[in-house]
């Protein structure tokens, strides 16, 4: 029997990639799978709080193009900080769409998950503030240049209905971010039901759910560890 193109996306994008695969070209496919990535803001009220934020009574969406798209294998870069400022970490939990949703159910939104796993959404904290500041929309902060960094995508099968997933963030040995998502202001799969009712999500995309507590700043040499159940992903900062 043949595969309809939504079920060889979703195989695909849990089966991720071979390890011998080179960096650039494990990038291009990262990249060519996606088509646009949503992140939530402030999913955490503990994080809403260390950034002096309210706590949102509906879920804050942005977006970041796939052109912002790297792989955890490659070097997280830092624009440079004498023009641009700090660059901070924000270590999230991350899902990819294998269906198309618009007006999606709970159901839908469940069936619709491909893959899961840990990313960072990188954030010129600097920029993004004086941007605020003024008024300005604020991509210029969230959108350059491997500022979405991803790791590899695992079944989702794993994590059951995503409520009780943990993950973490160490930097140089160093447990910077403890994430649950059980902490979640909106739950997975209530997350895609209000975004695809905002605007309709295509197979392929992918969606940051927001970071817990203990975001910070990234400095040359840094060695980061992201952890997943049993899944880990180490790279360096430079």
């Amino acid at each position: 029997m043949s595969q309809s193109p939504h079920q060889s996306l979703a195989k695909a994008i849990a089966a991720g990639v071979n390890a011998e695969q080179s960096v650039d070209n494990h990038n291009e496919r990262l990249r060519t799978s996606i088509g646009k990535v949503v992140c939530v803001g402030r999913n955490y009220a503990a994080h809403a709080a260390e950034l002096g934020n309210e706590v949102p009574k509906t879920p804050i969406l942005f977006m970041k193009p796939a052109s912002s798209v790297v792989s955890i294998r490659s070097d997280v870069v830092r624009p440079n900080p004498e023009i641009f400022g700090e660059t901070h970490y924000e270590a999230e939990l991350c899902i990819q769409l294998s269906t198309d949703l618009s007006m999606a159910t709970i159901e839908q939104a469940q069936q619709a998950i491909g893959g899961v796993t840990l990313g960072l959404d990188l954030t010129l904290r600097d920029l993004q503030s004086t941007l605020k500041d003024k008024g300005h929309p604020w991509e210029r902060a969230k959108c350059f240049d491997g500022a979405c960094v991803l790791a590899d995508w695992v079944d989702p099968q794993v994590f059951g209905n995503l409520q009780n997933v943990s993950y973490q963030l160490t930097i140089n040995d160093k447990l910077m971010q403890d994430g649950d998502s059980a902490l979640m202001l909106f739950p997975v799969y209530e997350l895609l039901v209000n975004i695809s009712h905002a605007f309709g999500l295509q197979a392929g995309d992918v969606i940051m759910t927001g970071t817990p507590s203990g975001v910070g700043i990234l400095h040359a040499g840094d060695q980061l560890k992201l952890t997943l159940g049993a899944h880990e992903w180490q790279s360096q900062v430079r």
